[in-house]
């Protein structure tokens, strides 16, 4: 009988403890892609067909394609967290040649949900960037954001990232004018780009951050990383399908009064400078692997196939023009060119040794009226 009665009260705790366990409260999409032979003829290379290790505070997932025109109705598979269902169903065939489709992601316990927009388009990068379309990203409204507009007047925002994105951890009540990466009406012509260095506060000096160094660049940023790892939260570079040969446009800069380390103390003598440089590289290993530079091995990658870099920006209070010429590293297939095998990055910094935290506050670089010369 004392056994029975054990035994009971075992189950009942063990039922208990099954009931009390939480419902997980997430609801993300960790990975899309689509499958199947008939559609490798309308991506680029195999490896489009699938975006892996989506940031969590992305919404949009964009696929590239060689045209939208004829592209067959699919089905998108889904990798989630634990849990989670999706509107429309995961695995669901939808048309996405009419445009993009809204993806809504409730959690396992219910209570929370997040949209997705899914689309598929064929992205032109444009050789010229005036740095005249620019909004406050979505939906936090919190800072700036750039984009350039098509022929058809489409918007593209697949192009520009900046570290706006990780700056807000860092000071969350910071109006948009305050964040790194900023608007400046004053332009070469109309308005340009102003990267500025600036303090973390307290953030940053409890996890050794003490500057945020203004930037933008071509690829995309990962805040997943802005804490751990922060050379990985700069995604470089984006497909290209031309052959550069040099980069040009305007700047003005003004170097921040204090140089300090990484430690926040201030390097007597020291004046801070700007960086500019673009590098061309394989975006696929030997496998097939999709592959992207972070900030850690973007001047350094054995992929990389030709460079470009200003050797000195000077000081100065009128825009001057830039030039960097690119040098090859290694020999540029036209075939793999043309299949979008290679990723060009593109990038300006405020400070050059801002990804390290070393910098200048306050350090201001302007940049507009930029050009990417192709070979014909």
């Amino acid at each position: 009988m004392k056994i029975l009665i054990c035994m009971s009260l075992i189950s009942l705790l063990l039922v208990s403890c099954f009931k009390e366990e939480p419902s997980n409260s997430e609801c993300d999409i960790i990975d899309a892609w689509v499958e199947g032979e008939e559609l490798k003829a309308y991506f680029y290379n195999d490896a489009d067909m699938r975006i892996e290790n989506i940031p969590s505070g992305d919404q949009k997932i964009v696929f590239t394609v060689r045209s939208v025109n004829g592209l067959p109705p699919m089905a998108l598979h889904l990798n989630m967290t634990s849990g989670a269902i999706s509107n429309p169903v995961n695995g669901s065939v939808q048309d996405f040649s009419k445009g993009p489709v809204i993806y809504t992601v409730t959690s396992e316990d219910g209570q929370w949900h997040r949209q997705y927009t899914v689309s598929f388009t064929k992205v032109v990068t444009p050789p010229k960037f005036n740095f005249e379309h620019y909004k406050l990203e979505e939906p936090k409204n919190k800072y700036y954001m750039w984009y350039e507009v098509a022929d058809d007047g489409t918007q593209n925002e697949q192009i520009w990232a900046t570290g706006n994105a990780g700056f807000i951890i860092a000071k969350p009540n910071a109006s948009a004018d305050a964040y790194p990466t900023t608007p400046d009406v004053n332009g070469y012509e109309g308005s340009c780009v102003q990267l500025t260095t600036r303090d973390t506060g307290k953030w940053g000096k409890t996890f050794g951050k003490p500057i945020a160094a203004g930037n933008l660049f071509f690829g995309e940023f990962d805040s997943q990383y802005a804490i751990t790892n922060t050379l990985w939260t700069t995604k470089m570079g984006i497909p290209f399908t031309e052959e550069p040969l040099k980069v040009t446009g305007y700047y003005k800069y003004k170097a921040g009064p204090e140089f300090t380390d990484k430690n926040g103390n201030v390097i007597a003598g020291r004046i801070d400078e700007p960086s500019i440089y673009s590098v061309l590289y394989r975006n696929q290993n030997a496998a097939g692997e999709k592959v992207v530079l972070h900030g850690d091995d973007v001047l350094t990658s054995d992929l990389i196939v030709s460079i470009a870099q200003v050797a000195s920006l000077p000081e100065t209070d009128e825009w001057k023009p830039f030039e960097m010429v690119f040098v090859n590293k290694a020999p540029i297939d036209a075939t793999i060119l043309a299949d979008r095998g290679y990723n060009l990055a593109l990038v300006f910094s405020s400070s050059k040794t801002g990804d390290t935290f070393e910098g200048a506050v306050g350090s201001t670089l302007c940049v507009d009226k930029v050009e990417i010369t192709l070979k014909k």
